[in-house]
């Protein structure tokens, strides 16, 4: 990735996912011109923790709507979603498709 500010420009899609709805790693790569940077997306939602304004981290999934890395984190990601009204069984979010927010679709991005 040649863009130095690509975990920036990340982080401004993900700051407009609305509270009750997720979306993926690859629908935001997508979004941002580099469909196979899905990996990236997940290296820089590790990475928000001191980013001002904070990131939604937590609304950020697979491609399936389960939710990734160590389990202290997922608990973690499951209540935060939980506390926005998001539905999540055997770390995966129910009703995906319902709750998901599609940025290309949604997103006001300049």
């Amino acid at each position: 990735m040649d863009d130095p500010n690509f975990f920036n420009h990340i982080y401004e899609v993900t700051r407009q996912i609305p509270a009750g709805r997720v979306t993926s790693y690859g629908a935001i790569a997508k979004f941002l011109g580099s469909p196979n940077y899905s990996r990236m997306v997940g290296r820089a939602m590790g990475e928000c923790g001191k980013a001002k304004p904070p990131v939604p981290y937590y609304r950020v999934v697979n491609s399936t709507g389960h939710l990734t890395g160590d389990p202290s984190g997922v608990h973690r990601r499951k209540e935060l979603l939980e506390s926005e009204g998001v539905e999540v069984k055997d770390d995966k979010v129910k009703n995906f498709k319902k709750v998901f927010w599609d940025p290309s679709k949604e997103v006001n991005y300049e």
